[in-house]
């Protein structure tokens, strides 16, 4: 079973945040796909259902960002899901908004959510999508930015942003072939 995750802040005024990205791109999926997101255990709301002829499993911590891992590690202990079977989505200010980067394994970059999961998992050696929001330009601190919604302008970009990483996500469980998948759909959204 794969298990993707998304990262984000739960509540109301995390919505559409930059921060979020992560949780949008689980959310278009579970409409897209006609999912419901019908169970929480281990301090995580998620989905099991099946995508192609691969079972998956989708999910949203219900911790904070910087706890993710609280969720992440008894749910893939729970399901005795491998790292290798492990892909997270995220927010990452490195990136220009518009940019998605899928990559094979590596460190936390920064990411507090991140680095929770290498944490609670033991290692870096899992795969995840990252997608750009930018860094901030006029002075503003990096976590007001990132919890700051996106403009509506902005939103025209991220929804296609979001719609590129979910394509990415099916098309990784349909196939399995990360590679592929990565020279695919690796690089700026337009």
């Amino acid at each position: 079973m794969k298990c993707i995750v998304g990262l984000g802040n739960i509540g109301k005024r995390f919505e559409l945040t930059r921060h979020n990205i992560g949780f949008e791109v689980i959310d278009h999926l579970i409409e897209r796909q006609h999912f419901k997101m019908d169970k929480q255990k281990f301090k995580a709301a998620y989905t099991i259902e099946r995508i192609g002829n691969e079972k998956v499993m989708l999910v949203e911590p219900l911790t904070m960002m910087n706890l993710s891992g609280e969720a992440v590690a008894p749910l893939m202990d729970y399901y005795n899901i491998d790292t290798e079977d492990l892909l997270v989505l995220y927010d990452d200010l490195d990136l220009s908004q518009g940019q998605v980067r899928l990559r094979q394994k590596g460190s936390a970059g920064g990411h507090n959510g991140m680095k929770s999961i290498i944490k609670m998992i033991g290692t870096d050696q899992f795969k995840r999508i990252r997608i750009g929001v930018g860094r901030p330009t006029n002075g503003m601190s990096v976590p007001d930015y990132v919890l700051q919604k996106f403009s509506k302008e902005e939103m025209k970009v991220m929804e296609k942003v979001i719609e590129h990483a979910a394509y990415a996500v099916e098309d990784y469980i349909e196939t399995s072939d990360f590679d592929n998948v990565m020279n695919k759909y690796n690089g700026e959204v337009n």
